[in-house]
């Protein structure tokens, strides 16, 4: 269960000096209360909301990167990840980002760049292994499924840098409705 609100003043018992948190939520909280009044244990994570991207971003991605593709000769996949690599985010987990080995083959690096599933970066650091193959350390990095509106933006933005860097023009680029939606919506301006 997930729900946006507001934190409240804390209030404190001066018997314990335990502390209680107040929530406001903007959502109806009737059947999570119903559903996790009798549990003696509870998780909660809070942190700042953060709009998640809209369809409208993704459509509008998907549509730009597969023009740039054909222009490129290159597949919607593969171009989805360079500029992933090029404008994305790390992977962090437990405040640490995730190398991965994977052999230093070509073969290796298509799949990689092919790959829908995950999502990799190389670096620039090959070793040897244990077995004598060469390995090269990719850092793993989130799918823009789980960007938010600012996330999403500077993707978007970095997309249409490349695009005007092979000279697409405006006009290709986005229609007159779509660069009034992400000037508005994501301060990308043309």
């Amino acid at each position: 269960m997930k729900f946006t609100g507001k934190l409240k003043q804390p209030i404190i018992d001066f018997m314990t000096h335990r502390l209680t948190i107040l929530f406001e939520p903007n959502e109806d909280f009737g059947q999570a209360y119903e559903e996790l009044k009798d549990c003696d244990k509870l998780s909660l994570e809070i942190k700042p909301y953060r709009r998640k991207r809209s369809l409208d971003a993704n459509r509008y991605y998907w549509a730009l990167l597969t023009k740039l593709a054909g222009i490129l000769g290159t597949s919607n996949a593969e171009l989805h990840n360079i500029l992933l690599s090029k404008h994305g985010f790390m992977e962090i987990v437990d405040g640490k980002m995730l190398p991965i080995p994977i052999p230093d083959t070509d073969a290796a690096s298509k799949q990689v760049m092919e790959s829908q599933v995950y999502h990799l970066k190389p670096t620039s650091d090959v070793r040897m292994g244990n077995d004598g193959v060469m390995y090269r350390t990719y850092i793993m990095l989130r799918g823009s499924s789980t960007y938010d509106t600012a996330e999403m933006s500077r993707l978007i933005d970095g997309l249409v840098g490349d695009c005007r860097d092979v000279g697409m023009a405006d006009a290709e680029i986005a229609s007159p409705e779509e660069r009034r939606i992400l000037k508005e919506k994501y301060g990308i301006d043309f």
